[in-house]
């Protein structure tokens, strides 16, 4: 196996762990598992629970359904060791790639943006815990696991020879991709905020079609958990405004998806229309496991699945931009001669 090739390999076990990673996150809040420990990098001063054993106990004894317990606690250390195994994969290959730079297919400017980007999401993270859930450090938390997520993709896919062309213009990819960060955003902002029960019922809201809504509260951004702007409790009106215009952000996002799907299935080609029907799939999945998070009355399975179907659909949307390659007017898709996917 040469260099280039060895690379690759990081790069898709760096990417497998990332995906992991994003997942057991949403686990971690799924479970209130936040502060399991509450201090950073490590559990009451220890490296693991099991030397925060008696910490630990003292703050279950005072409050058994707490923010501590010894489950929690290793929810949140086991999220935090698969964070820095991450990291440190990133740094092994940003290293090598500047070691080995000729033999690379991109610049090993990327791997070095990786680093410093994981960096920052491990910052993320910091703040997560020492400021106590504040809603937009943890939806920052959230997008930033994303965008780590589509770089390692980005870098994955260049060292596969695979293009792909059509009549759909690049940029239409782009902007189904924006899209979906922007709905994977708001709906980092329900989880932040606790909102996904805010809206009893589908398609009406607690009875209504267009129910009351606070929007100056639920989008102050710079407020702590379950507070408004002003320091008072956040009205029940602003939570109701969250998961609506995550609803409607779905209207949107389903669109752009569904255009993307039609526009690709149009093209003809093989491996054109499997990339459709992973997007189709994907897209399907989101929309039973955003409806059953609310009838369902928010089951840890269906929540997970929306999580792992959202990093999907990123990383999808990633690696179909990173191949794309429009058409000249007038030209047709290959199809039969053309490599699979």
């Amino acid at each position: 196996m040469g260099t280039a090739s060895r690379l690759a390999a990081l790069t898709a076990l760096t990417l497998f762990l990332t995906f992991d990673l994003i997942v057991f996150g949403a686990f971690t809040r799924l479970t209130d598992s936040g502060l399991g420990c509450p201090d950073w990098p490590g559990c009451y001063g220890q490296a693991s629970p099991l030397g925060a054993r008696a910490a630990i106990a003292d703050a279950q004894a005072a409050m058994p359904t707490g923010p501590v317990t010894w489950t929690k606690a290793w929810i949140e250390m086991i999220h935090r060791y698969l964070a820095m195994g991450v990291g440190l994969l990133i740094v092994i290959a940003a290293v090598g790639g500047w070691w080995k730079r000729a033999t690379l297919p991109h610049s090993p400017w990327w791997p070095t943006l990786t680093l410093a980007w994981v960096i920052v999401q491990g910052l993320f993270g910091k703040y997560t815990v020492t400021l106590k859930l504040y809603p937009a450090i943890v939806t920052l938390h959230l997008m930033g696991g994303l965008v780590l997520l589509l770089l390692l993709v980005l870098q994955h896919e260049s060292f596969r020879d695979r293009p792909l062309a059509g009549r759909l213009p690049r940029s239409a990819i782009g902007a189904t991709l924006a899209i979906v960060l922007l709905q994977a955003a708001l709906g980092g902002w329900v989880s932040s905020n606790y909102a996904v029960l805010a809206c009893r019922g589908f398609p009406e809201c607690n009875g209504d079609w267009w129910p009351r809504m606070d929007l100056a509260h639920g989008f102050t951004l710079l407020r702590e958990l379950g507070r408004a702007g002003h320091g008072g409790f956040l009205p029940f009106d602003a939570l109701v405004a969250i998961h609506m215009a995550h609803r409607l952000g779905a209207l949107l996002a389903t669109a752009a998806l569904l255009g993307l799907i039609v526009g690709l299935l149009r093209d003809g080609g093989v491996p054109t229309r499997r990339f459709a029907i992973v997007l189709g799939g994907l897209l399907a999945l989101q929309l039973a496991s955003g409806l059953s998070n609310v009838v369902l009355d928010w089951p840890i399975l269906a929540a997970l699945g929306h999580s792992a179907g959202a990093a999907a659909l990123v990383g999808t949307l990633g690696a179909l931009w990173a191949r794309w390659s429009p058409l000249p007017r007038g030209a047709t898709a290959p199809s039969a001669g053309w490599r699979a996917a």
